[in-house]
């Protein structure tokens, strides 16, 4: 059986290594500051729908301090603003052959990924999970945690994501996989973007601008001739495997935009959501102007130190001219 190791312990990060540890599965996991003392001290604390649990895995601080191993298969759950820093982690540990998976959000982790490595893994990532305090995880999807699509990057399938999605599922987080998973990946790309308008408006109405960012991030894709998305609101499997339910003693903080913004965490992921856009309609030649938008608010927020719901409706219709 492959050894996992889980490089970034956040709320997606978190939620895969406690639930594959509490399986049985092998788990170390990459964590740092307040997240790794807790781990190391406590072990994590995993609330989920069906009750709270407590996770106990080898936690280190950098993978350096891992013995690595041929069998071993590594999993991205960091902010892409992040990446870069962690793949240099992993080539001076001596990453070699070992498969990366990159579950996270965007579609330019698995291109960093592969200037390094020759064995990219992507996967889409459906997962209701919060992270805001030291030690804990909070995942509100039943009866599933998550569904996952993973794939080679940047196509086809191999035995090695058969064996991941195998742990995956048995570890209640069902998962799939894709010949072309990249097709999925841009579909939750598209999902995406409406994290920074939701995340400005806090509790007010959104639904007609994150439709009108999302159409315009669809008419960019077509222009730059990138596939049609796979993945969308109405993804059937949803309904099957995994809505989102109450956890109790738990509040949902919203996107992982949200959860940034209310840690403080000095910076978040709209540079590779909506700027993903904004590069696309760029080098297609063509315009984005209501994703160039959430990419300066975005700025300004996090320059500002503006909190979630900060910006209202009528502030952000009438910067976007809709």
């Amino acid at each position: 059986m492959m050894r996992v190791i889980v490089h970034g312990i956040g709320a997606i990060g978190g939620t895969v290594a406690a639930a594959l540890a509490l399986n049985g599965q092998e788990v170390v996991g990459i964590a740092r500051g307040a997240m790794l003392d807790a781990i190391r001290a406590d072990g994590l604390t995993f609330r989920s729908p069906g009750g709270v649990q407590v996770a106990r895995f080898d936690c280190v601080d950098s993978p350096d301090a891992i013995a690595l191993r041929p069998d071993d298969a590594i999993l991205l759950c960091m902010k892409t603003q992040h990446t870069e820093a962690a793949l240099d982690q992993l080539v001076a540990a001596g990453v070699t052959d070992q498969p990366v998976f990159c579950l996270q959000n965007g579609v330019e982790n698995e291109r960093l990924a592969l200037r390094r490595f020759g064995n990219v893994h992507a996967a889409t990532v459906m997962m209701p999970a919060d992270f805001t305090t030291p030690g804990e995880v909070v995942s509100y999807g039943a009866p599933c945690y998550g569904i996952f699509d993973v794939g080679r990057y940047p196509g086809g399938s191999d035995a090695q994501d058969r064996a991941l999605v195998d742990l995956l599922t048995a570890a209640n987080m069902q998962s799939f996989v894709l010949d072309d998973v990249m097709a999925s990946k841009f579909g939750k790309l598209l999902m995406n973007l409406g994290n920074i308008v939701r995340t400005a408006l806090g509790q007010a109405d959104a639904t007609a601008i994150v439709d009108a960012v999302r159409q315009e991030g669809e008419a960019v894709l077509r222009a730059a001739g990138i596939p049609r998305a796979t993945v969308d609101l109405s993804d059937p499997r949803r309904a099957e495997y995994m809505t989102s339910h109450p956890v109790a003693g738990a509040a949902r903080a919203g996107s992982s935009t949200a959860q940034s913004l209310l840690r403080g965490a000095g910076s978040i992921e709209t540079d590779y959501l909506n700027g993903e856009i904004v590069l696309q309609a760029r080098l297609a030649g063509v315009e984005a102007p209501l994703n160039r938008y959430c990419v300066e608010l975005a700025r300004r927020m996090l320059r500002e130190g503006l909190a979630p719901g900060a910006v209202t409706p009528a502030e952000m219709t009438a910067a976007m001219g809709l």
